[in-house]
């Protein structure tokens, strides 16, 4: 059976941040992630990690302007020595809190935009990224994101990311699937896990629509994690939902799909 994490940007809402790794640990979890650490002094992190006996398996760089309705800028021309500091700086934070992998968000193009440009800067700059991660024998992410919930994504699709990671061509740089991201995008879920699990570094859950608990909708969850036990799959899968109430009144699909 699969290893959970608990994302803590999404789950536990119901108290501040710090807290969450008490819940989380308290809920049963060993592991946790989380999208954005830099709140917070690196130290910190790491300390609430420490005291909850939990590992982090994955952060995202910075993201840019969130106020700006920027979401990474990694794919962005003109923000090349930006995106080299926010590698930085991701490292930084990695070291110190043992984290193995890192996600670069794509970013949105601005209308008009040339999508060849932005897929030569992208693939530029995750090889830029991929080498400095090596150094430190950490695995770099790319995700692509469903263009319902985020319409103008530079990356939507698992063709379209394992094509660009091909391109950039370093071994550690590998696709997270999201299972709710392909569900609403292309479906054929099983299908596509069978077919890229080799260079899959990370998964995400959710259920489909809604993005709730993994209990209810489209995916049969049951059935996937077992394909997952029958394909060997040795990484963490990310609990990246919008829980219906409280967190922990909805942590009972943990027992009732993976017993």
């Amino acid at each position: 059976m699969p290893k959970f994490a608990a994302n803590l940007s999404m789950m536990f809402n119901e108290v501040p941040f710090p807290e969450r790794f008490v819940n989380a640990a308290k809920a049963g979890f060993n592991a946790v992630e989380f999208l954005f650490p830099y709140d917070y002094p690196p130290e910190e992190v790491a300390g609430w990690l420490k005291s909850n006996r939990l590992t982090n398996q994955l952060f995202n760089m910075p993201p840019g302007n969130v106020a700006a309705k920027e979401w990474g800028i990694t794919s962005l021309p003109g923000r090349e020595e930006e995106f080299h500091e926010n590698v930085a700086t991701a490292l930084i934070y990695a070291k110190a809190l043992g984290t193995p992998r890192i996600l670069a968000m794509a970013g949105y193009p601005p209308a008009g935009a040339d999508p060849a440009l932005h897929h030569e800067v992208f693939v530029r700059n995750l090889r830029y990224a991929a080498r400095q991660l090596a150094k430190e024998g950490l695995t770099l992410l790319i995700e692509p994101l469903n263009p319902r919930d985020m319409p103008g994504f530079f990356l939507n699709n698992q063709a379209q990311a394992h094509a660009i990671r091909e391109e950039v061509g370093e071994p550690n740089l590998k696709v997270q699937m999201d299972f709710y991201h392909v569900q609403v995008t292309e479906g054929d879920v099983a299908v596509k896990i069978r077919k890229y699990i080799e260079q899959i570094g990370h998964i995400q859950i959710a259920g489909a629509p809604d993005r709730h608990e993994p209990d209810e909708g489209e995916l049969n969850y049951r059935y996937l994690f077992g394909l997952l036990d029958e394909l060997g799959y040795q990484g963490w899968v990310g609990c990246e939902y919008r829980p219906r109430g409280r967190t922990e009144d909805g942590l009972g699909w943990l027992e009732r799909l993976t017993r």
